[in-house]
């Protein structure tokens, strides 16, 4: 197909194309109305194909490449993982007056206890030469009723599969913001009808952000986990913009003495 695209013929015609719709376009101002309204939707169905490529190519020509991406991780480690609004497209990339318990794709619920909803959430395209992630999530937050804000990630399953008290959670995330605000990790861990949750707060001082969880200090049942999910509570997010460049989880087991 590529070969074809770029024979000498495809060459040609898509020249007289171009000269064709610049003639059309000199045109439009003077020809009668019904000539002109055909015209008109032939070029916005030209248009529509046109778009597509330009997304898709922008999409495939932009970095960080969309597709396998990299995760830091730490030696040693079993599993790592980047959420779905952070690893690739999502069918509705945005939404404005966001309500309590509204998915952003299939992973990520945002939860709020706001009377009027004054919140909007959109995926971005990163594009900065630092960034691992294709994708960000950025998240304005005007007026603020409300006593809490928080996005939930839900972890696949492959996130449980063999965890152990003597394993490490890392979660590596690099965060925007326009003024400081404080933002919680709170790690949860389903095991039977109990749930362990360890919560860290996020060292802002840097963009960049690390912080583990150690199941050590858990009463986590090994034989009887089943789902793990991770919660960022933000604290005052009123008349704040926050963009989260990355959001990532790994873990291993720590180091036998």
């Amino acid at each position: 197909m590529a070969k074809a695209l770029d024979s000498l013929i495809d060459r040609l015609a898509q020249r007289r194309g171009v000269r064709r719709w610049r003639r059309a376009a000199e045109a439009a101002s003077e020809i009668d109305l019904a000539a002109l309204r055909r015209l008109r939707g032939h070029a916005r169905r030209l248009r529509r194909q046109i778009d597509r490529v330009i997304h898709v190519a922008d999409g495939r020509l932009t970095l960080p490449l969309i597709g396998p991406n990299a995760i830091q991780k730490p030696l040693g480690s079993d599993w790592a993982y980047r959420p779905q609004p952070w690893r690739g497209p999502l069918e509705r990339p945005g939404a404005a007056a966001v309500e309590s318990k509204t998915g952003i794709g299939d992973e990520v619920t945002v939860f709020h206890d706001c009377r009027v909803s004054e919140i909007t959430l959109r995926q971005i395209r990163n594009t900065r030469e630092a960034d691992l992630a294709p994708f960000g999530l950025r998240m304005d937050v005007f007026r603020f009723d409300g006593s809490f804000l928080s996005l939930a990630i839900d972890l696949p399953e492959e996130a449980v599969r063999g965890l152990q008290r003597r394993h490490l959670v890392r979660l590596h995330t690099i965060v925007e913001m326009e003024k400081p605000l404080e933002i919680f990790a709170r790690l949860n861990i389903r095991h039977g009808p109990n749930v362990e949750q360890v919560v860290r707060e996020l060292p802002l001082e840097a963009e960049e952000v690390i912080v583990d969880f150690d199941l050590a200090y858990t009463k986590l049942n090994e034989k009887r986990v089943e789902k793990m999910w991770l919660d960022l509570i933000f604290e005052g997010p009123e008349m704040n913009q926050v963009i989260l460049r990355d959001v990532a989880l790994s873990r291993r087991p720590r180091a036998e003495l």
